[in-house]
C-alpha cells in the first residue's frame, strides 16, 4: 500500500476514522493539537461528529454518553489534561464501555513543559481513576506503530469493553514519518447488546450504571470484570525482543526511549558488550514472562525512560529481582542520549 508522511497527532486521527470512530469529542492542549484539529476538519468529510467540549471533563463524559450507544468513540488529551479525565475514566470502567483514549505526554508535574515526556507512565498503568479497574496501555515507538496501534485499540477496547489508552509522548505526535494505512480485518468482536439504543419494543431496555449499593453485588461485578482481565493477560500481551539471543545485558525501554536504546545497543555491541532490548508495547498488561525468562539469561537490566523512573518498579517486581536492576532516565523534556546510556550499560556490567 503507498505511504504518505504524516505527524503522528493527525495519523492517529485517520487511523481511528478508517476503524470507524466518528465520535470525537476533546479539548485543546498542547503537544496533541493537531489530533483535535484534523478531526474538526475530517470528522464533517465522513459523516461524523467533531465536538470542542468546554473542557477536558465534558470530554470524557461525552466519550461516556457515545459509548453507551454502542458507537466507536475516542478521546485525546496531554498530561495535564488526562488527569482531568480521571474520573470519567473510572466511570467508564464502572460502566463496563469501551473507549479509546490517547495521550501524548509532556512533562510534569503541574504545567510543566510542553516538551515530550514518559512521566504518565504510574497514571495510565495502575489504572488512571478511583476503583479496582485496569486500562489497556499501547506504547508506539514510530507513527507507524501510531496508526497501527490505533487500529488494535478500537477492537481490544470492544473485544473486552475496556478503555484503552495509547501512550505517546510529544515526539511522537509532533515528528513526521512514512505511514500506510492497512486497516486490519476486526474478527471475534462481540454484538454490543448492552448497548443503549433505544428498544424499539423488541426487548427489554438497557441500564448503564456503575452504581451498586449492595457490596455482595459489586463485589461480583469486580470479580467478573477481573476475569476479563486475566482474558487480557493472557491474549493480548505484546513486546519485542532485540538481540536478546546472546545478550548480558538487557535495556527495558519503550516508546520514543527505546528508539534511542536501540541505537545504545548497536554502539554496545561495536564495542564487544553484549546488549539486548525488550521493548514493551503493552505496558498493561505488562510483559512480565518474557522479563522473567530474560532474568535467567542476562546479567543486569537497565531501564530507560525519559521520567525520574516509573517502569522500573515493574521491571523489579516482573524479574522478582532475580539480577540487579539499574535505571538512566532523563526528565523535564530531556531525552536520553545513546552515549548515556550505553555508560549505564557498562556501569551494569561491572
Amino acid at each position: 500500500m503507498e505511504k504518505v508522511l504524516m505527524k503522528g497527532n493527525e495519523a492517529v486521527a485517520e487511523a481511528a476514522i478508517m476503524a470507524g470512530c466518528k465520535h470525537f469529542f476533546g479539548y485543546p492542549i498542547t503537544p496533541q493539537n493537531e489530533l483535535a484539529a484534523y478531526m474538526s476538519s475530517r470528522m464533517p468529510q465522513v459523516g461524523g461528529v467533531y465536538l470542542q467540549a468546554e473542557s477536558e471533563i465534558g470530554a470524557i463524559n461525552m466519550v461516556i454518553g457515545a459509548s453507551a450507544t454502542g458507537v466507536r468513540t475516542m478521546t485525546s488529551s496531554s498530561s495535564p489534561g488526562i488527569a482531568l479525565k480521571s474520573e470519567g475514566l473510572s466511570y467508564l470502567a464502572g460502566c463496563d464501555l469501551p473507549a479509546v483514549l490517547v495521550n501524548i505526554q509532556r512533562g510534569g508535574p503541574g504545567l510543566g513543559t510542553i516538551q515530550p515526556s514518559q512521566a504518565d507512565y504510574f497514571l495510565a498503568v495502575k489504572g488512571g481513576g478511583h476503583g479496582d479497574f485496569y486500562q489497556v496501555v499501547l506504547a508506539p515507538q514510530s507513527v507507524q506503530e501510531m496508526v497501527d496501534h490505533t487500529f488494535a485499540a478500537f477492537d481490544i477496547a470492544d473485544r473486552y469493553r475496556v478503555t484503552v489508552m495509547i501512550l505517546a509522548d510529544g515526539i511522537l505526535g509532533q515528528m513526521m514519518e512514512p505511514v500506510s494505512f492497512n486497516v486490519p480485518e476486526s474478527k471475534n468482536l462481540p454484538d454490543k447488546n448492552w448497548a443503549v439504543t433505544g428498544t424499539k419494543n423488541k426487548r427489554s431496555k438497557n441500564i448503564i450504571s456503575s452504581l451498586f449499593l449492595v457490596p455482595e453485588v459489586l463485589e461480583q461485578v469486580n470479580v467478573d470484570r477481573f476475569k476479563r482481565y486475566d482474558e487480557i493477560k493472557k491474549n493480548e500481551v505484546r513486546c519485542e525482543e532485540y538481540k536478546m539471543d546472546d545478550a548480558e545485558v538487557c535495556i527495558v525501554a519503550y516508546g520514543a526511549a527505546a528508539r534511542v536504546s536501540k541505537n545504545a545497543v548497536k554502539m554496545a555491541r561495536a564495542k564487544g558488550i553484549k546488549a539486548g532490548l525488550i521493548r514493551p508495547i503493552t505496558l498493561w498488561p505488562f510483559p512480565t514472562e518474557t522479563l522473567l525468562k530474560a532474568a535467567d539469561k542476562v546479567k543486569a537490566f537497565t531501564v530507560v525512560e525519559m521520567s525520574m523512573g516509573q517502569m522500573i518498579e515493574d521491571v523489579e517486581l516482573a524479574t522478582r529481582c532475580k539480577k540487579p536492576v539499574f535505571f538512566h532516565g532523563r526528565a523535564g523534556g530531556t531525552v536520553p542520549s545513546p552515549d548515556d546510556i550505553l555508560a549505564t550499560m557498562e556501569e551494569a556490567l561491572q
